[in-house]
């Protein structure tokens, strides 16, 4: 492939979203990232406090989410829960992909979006482990039922969602593709039920994305029958 072709798809599938990107941390710098940065703040807390003796009680208690746990008190720690790292993996990582999905998300789809998209695609997580370990290991879907043991996947679900969504917003296209493929892939390799929250998490944004599609189309179909300028919906609402 040439370098001019590759320079048109890398104007196409990541123009909008590097100039959106580009303009807000031009314009306001830090300023248009309390969230992120709040996110940021809020995992390394956690990541210190709970590798803590005396720590490690209190944010299992608070934001540690397992498919044993009774609904309710499941639900009750889920929001925490996007914050709180996985002890068996880098922390560096996990703030790392926080800044900058949740940046970008933040900067393109607005605070209150990224929060929303973000919980629900960790609510998605944590309510597929149930439904998963009552299948069984014997469903394509299913789990052990040692899964129920597991601590959620903390931010990571979010990170997925989020991903996705924002890629779907913005057209980029090939790069939610590869973000799914390379999801499918991990629980082809290793599979764990993170993996298969992770799934579970991008199943719930594709469904979100429909939903909005949707609804953008006959927003759309009802203004140009009420001879109204129609077209496409803009990336971003």
């Amino acid at each position: 492939m040439s370098a001019p072709v590759l320079r048109g798809f890398a104007r196409r599938e990541w123009g909008p979203l590097l100039t959106t990107v580009r303009t807000a941390l031009v314009g306001r710098k830090w300023r248009a990232l309390p969230l992120t940065l709040g996110a940021v703040c809020l995992t390394a807390l956690f990541q210190v406090v709970q590798n803590q003796s005396w720590g490690y009680g209190p944010v299992q208690d608070i934001g540690s989410v397992r498919a044993e746990d009774p609904l309710w008190l499941a639900l009750l720690r889920t929001p925490l829960s996007l914050f709180v790292p996985a002890l068996d993996l880098p922390v560096w990582g996990a703030l790392a992909q926080v800044l900058l999905v949740f940046g970008i998300a933040e900067i393109c789809l607005g605070r209150l979006r990224t929060l929303v998209i973000a919980y629900a695609a960790t609510l998605a997580g944590t309510l597929y482990a149930r439904v998963g370990i009552a299948l069984g290991p014997g469903n394509p879907l299913g789990l052990p039922a040692s899964d129920a043991q597991v601590v959620d996947t903390g931010p990571s679900a979010a990170v997925v969602g989020l991903a996705v969504y924002v890629c779907w917003r913005y057209r980029a296209y090939w790069t939610a593709a590869v973000v799914v493929v390379a999801m499918v892939v991990e629980v082809f390799v290793k599979s764990n039920l993170a993996g298969k929250e992770h799934l579970a998490a991008i199943a719930a944004v594709l469904v979100v994305c429909a939903v909005v599609h949707f609804r953008s189309r006959g927003g759309a179909g009802r203004d140009s029958g009420a001879g109204s300028r129609s077209g496409a919906p803009p990336i971003r609402s």
